[in-house]
């Protein structure tokens, strides 16, 4: 094969999958094995020792899980990749060599709810803080670094409300503090962005949705971009400091560029445990092979979709950036050329209670907790996943009472907007 680069429509077929070298099979085997033999006694240690690239125990490392690894990292260019139950976990994971007791990241208001819940609650107990900033105002977000601030952390496309981050000024911001920013790029895949390429550091992915495509199976991932410079401050020790439990090892000096990746499965895998199992990467792998071209049909049902609401009188607004009146949709051109995504809310006329009955009306859509399904999805933020914040925080994050959330599928449009013309008439009659 030539030197030149594969395009994205070869690599999400291709990276990470050589013929399985015991049988031939084309695909990707499930590796369903909890263990690996080693060659010999020499064998087992270099490996233990870091010394040598293999498989031990499937909680660290698996060979359909490494695949799917490979495939990641080559879609987001990035070094490497380490694979987790799921995208909550995964945030766990890219944060957990950054932080320490009485250490903080710097987050966006724009997020899921359940992230929210994460970094305002959950990981107090862990002793850490979040600062929560419109990443639309820079020196805002320059203000709330402090000489505690590890990580800043954003979604490209946010979810619920599909804003679009200027990942690029927050990369600038990031970079003149000396700390790496972490980029949730579920709601755009790699096909529509790649975060990396706009200076992220870190990129995570919950798997379940655009990359596996088809809700089957739940995951996470961590992208290393290789770019960072663990040994230029203090502030991660993790990287720059002898590591106890590898006889003194520095990752940083070691490992170079795979430092992240190599210190999240020896010792993030190792003592969090947050495995993906085999046959959700196997799933996984599957479903990337189509990225590309769902993601082009998801596109173009929901600017049909959004622009149909927009027209219509029984809706107040449509937040989506893929519409020319988004005070987005320079960015989009900018962040995602190819495309805003296909996940955007709308407001109903009569607020929450047709909302409700909106959702309750809807037969093609699904009523489901999830996104980035081959199927239509439809859910009510306020009163489910965004339902544990208060009301200034969803209204921050784009979750108002009056606002509906949707996740467009690859049926036909005119099927789709059919469904919510008929709901919408049955919620507002």
């Amino acid at each position: 094969m030539s030197d030149k680069p594969l395009n994205f429509d070869t690599l999400q077929i291709h990276a990470g999958a050589n013929p399985d070298p015991a049988t031939g099979a084309r695909q990707t085997p499930i590796y369903q094995s909890t263990a690996f033999v080693f060659r010999d006694h020499d064998h087992a240690a270099a490996l233990f020792n870091l010394q040598e690239v293999g498989f031990i125990y499937s909680r660290l490392t698996n060979p359909t899980i490494a695949a799917l690894q490979d495939r990641v990292a080559a879609l987001e260019g990035g070094a490497g990749a380490v694979a987790c139950s799921s995208g909550h976990a995964a945030q766990i994971m890219a944060l957990f060599p950054l932080m320490g007791p009485g250490l903080n990241i710097v987050a966006s208001t724009r997020l899921y709810g359940g992230t929210v819940t994460q970094f305002s609650q959950t990981i107090k107990r862990f002793g850490w803080g979040c600062t929560f900033v419109d990443f639309d105002d820079l020196d805002a977000v320059k203000a709330a670094i402090d000489d505690n601030t590890r990580a800043i952390f954003c979604e490209s496309v946010a979810n619920p409300g599909g804003y679009i981050t200027d990942l690029d000024a927050i990369a600038g911001v990031a970079d003149a503090a000396g700390i790496p920013l972490i980029v949730d790029n579920t709601s755009a895949t790699p096909y529509l962005c790649r975060p990396i390429d706009h200076g992220a550091t870190l990129v995570v992915h919950s798997t379940t949705k655009y990359l596996t495509g088809n809700g089957t199976v739940t995951g996470g991932v961590v992208i290393d971009s290789g770019k960072f410079d663990w040994m230029a401050s203090d502030k991660f020790p993790s990287f720059s400091q002898p590591e106890p439990a590898y006889h003194g090892l520095v990752f940083a000096e070691a490992l170079g560029p795979m430092a992240f990746t190599f210190h999240s499965i020896a010792i993030g895998l190792r003592d969090l445990g947050m495995t993906m199992n085999p046959q959700g990467a196997h799933y996984t792998l599957m479903g990337i092979e189509t990225l590309s071209l769902r993601m082009d049909k998801h596109v173009a049902n929901a600017e049909k979709v959004a622009a149909w609401l927009e027209a219509d009188p029984r809706i107040d607004s449509v937040s989506y950036a893929g519409l020319p009146s988004s005070p987005y949709y320079d960015r989009k051109s900018r962040i995602c050329p190819k495309g805003a995504g296909a996940l955007f809310t709308f407001a109903i006329k009569g607020g929450y209670d047709n909302c409700v009955k909106l959702v309750n009306s809807v037969e093609l859509f699904s009523h489901v907790a999830n996104l980035g399904d081959a199927r239509s999805l439809i859910i009510h933020s306020a009163s489910t996943t965004h339902r544990q914040l208060s009301d200034e925080q969803r209204a921050a994050a784009g979750a108002g009472a009056n606002v509906v959330r949707v996740s467009i599928g690859i049926e036909n449009a005119d099927d789709i907007i059919a469904d919510l013309d008929q709901a919408l008439t049955k919620a507002l009659a």
